[in-house]
């Protein structure tokens, strides 16, 4: 029997309460509430990018008219209960979990902060300092893997409202003043905005009483942007960001994708998707040819949505439902030249590292699945694996319920219920179909985070189409087959439709 949490997801619209009850054979001890507000980055207004994320930061990380921030601190510690506020491109949301002993002592502390939030100055002034630091130094120094997938973004969605990164950027958090995010909370966080999720053991009055409550919420009706067109890009483009001293190259890159969970061929694409490059796991293609077999790097994925914190997580998180989806090839990074010359005298000659190569590697294979498809074996394995592998996600009570609350912005009842049908009525002829439908490798923003001294060699190679052979240590290929020297042969001189490539440096990114 297959394993559920106790759940009930509840559906606020204006004045009017539509409700629907999941009802699940299993119960939890812990009670997990989350308000999840339709309005994310995208709101934010030209000049002040940040603003909504800044918002809720400072909401969950202040105090409200009955407890400071330190009280809340001394109060919910006891009870090791937990909050905080997620902002993604179009939702925000806020996530109440604790033991259900503590229910209406923990109530009290979250409603209090959800409708009358002080939004202290002091507050205000840490947590957008903090922010600040982030947008300026720490994407940028902390993490090339995350800094190529913002810079990426800006390339990706230029002109639009997903082209700023949720956190802001340098000009947009400089003006912002504290007024401003008291006004854009009475405007976008009302009760005509927002669904609400709770899971776990609790008596039916609770539920009465967060309805009550939040209708003492705003009763504006805000204004809520949509996402403008986003063009397929005229060829490869490519963005190299020098960093001194770097020791990898992290390319991440994406192109339009005009599918989401709720259309017709995803669960085709969730099979493709898988097999070419589930996040962190070792049996998919791109993984065994970048890293398994040549020894490259850490790991190699695909993508067909936003998949927020990889590093960190090896399953999706929720909380981040977008009207634009994009294919995205992750290599995580490869070594440059100045890496693998200090380790390896035989190589010492090198101009530029593993970058090219495996670029031309992963589009390699992405035009061969496109063209030849999944054998029937490998459709079997994937799709079986999938079948058991998105069961996981839906471990907790918290990963229950924003899975479901991502349903409903899709329109959808139950996400991974429903894929899980929808992949067992699958075909192989379905999947190779979709495959040559939606994937394609001439036309792309790619971003290369990479060494100073590599940056010029790098562009050149990339725009002149120069072949980039891989570069291995001796002790390396003495363990290679030769069938793996004969794929190299055919992949280092592949042509590669770049148009433009550009070098920017790290202070240019993430301003306006």
């Amino acid at each position: 029997m297959k394993k559920f949490i106790y759940i009930f997801l509840i559906l606020i619209t204006t004045k009017t309460w539509s409700q629907e009850v999941i009802e699940l054979p299993m119960t939890s001890t812990k009670v997990v509430v989350k308000f999840a507000f339709k309005n994310g980055s995208i709101t934010d207004p030209e000049g002040k990018e940040g603003l909504t994320n800044l918002t809720a930061s400072v909401l969950t990380q202040s105090g409200s008219d009955k407890y400071s921030k330190s009280q809340i601190d001394d109060l919910i510690y006891p009870m090791a209960a937990q909050y905080g506020s997620f902002t993604d491109k179009e939702m925000t949301t806020f996530t109440f979990q604790v033991h259900k002993d503590f229910l209406d002592k923990f109530y009290d502390i979250f409603i209090s902060l959800l409708l009358n939030p002080t939004f202290d100055q002091k507050d205000f002034d840490r947590v957008k300092s903090n922010t600040e630091v982030y947008v300026k130094e720490v994407i940028k120094a902390n993490s090339d893997e995350d800094f190529s997938k913002m810079a990426l973004e800006e390339q990706l969605f230029a002109g639009t409202g997903y082209q700023h990164m949720k956190a802001g950027t340098v000009n947009g958090l400089a003006n912002i003043t504290r007024e401003d995010v008291v006004n854009h909370f009475k405007t976008f966080f009302t009760r005509n905005n927002v669904t609400v999720g709770v899971a776990g053991s609790y008596p039916a009055s609770f539920v009465q009483k967060i309805k009550a409550d939040l209708n003492k919420l705003s009763d504006t009706k805000p204004e809520l942007s949509s996402l403008e067109e986003v063009k397929m890009p005229d060829g490869i483009r490519v963005q190299l960001v020098p960093k001194p001293n770097n020791l990898g190259t992290a390319v991440y890159t994406g192109y339009p994708l005009e599918i989401n969970r709720a259309s017709k061929d995803w669960p085709a694409m969730l099979v493709v998707n898988s097999y070419l490059g589930e996040h962190r796991k070792s049996y998919s293609k791109l993984y065994q040819l970048i890293r398994e077999q040549r020894s490259m790097n850490y790991g190699d994925y695909t993508y067909i949505e936003w998949y927020e914190n990889g590093g960190s997580y090896q399953l999706p998180l929720t909380g981040f439902p977008r009207s634009q989806n994009y294919f995205a090839i992750w290599l995580r990074p490869v070594q440059t030249a100045i890496s693998l010359k200090g380790q390896y005298p035989e190589l010492s000659d090198i101009k530029i590292g593993h970058a090219h190569f495996a670029l031309r590697m992963a589009v390699n294979e992405i035009n061969r699945v496109k063209t030849e498809g999944l054998t029937q074996e490998e459709f079997d394995l994937t799709r079986q694996f999938l079948r058991s592998y998105m069961k996981l996600y839906i471990q907790t009570p918290e990963r229950q319920l924003g899975f479901l609350l991502d349903s409903e912005f899709y329109g959808m009842d139950n996400y991974i219920e429903q894929m899980d049908k929808k992949l067992a009525s699958l075909t192989l002829e379905g999947v190779n179909a979709a495959a040559a439908k939606y994937l394609q490798t001439d036309n792309m923003y790619v971003t290369m985070i990479t060494d100073t001294q590599e940056a010029e060699p790098l562009k050149k190679s990339l725009m002149s189409n120069q072949v980039s052979p891989m570069a291995y240590s001796n002790i390396i290929k003495e363990s290679l087959p030769e069938e793996v020297f004969e794929l190299d042969k055919d992949v280092e001189g592949l042509k590669l439709n770049v148009k433009d490539v550009q070098i920017t440096e790290p202070k240019e990114l993430f301003v306006d």
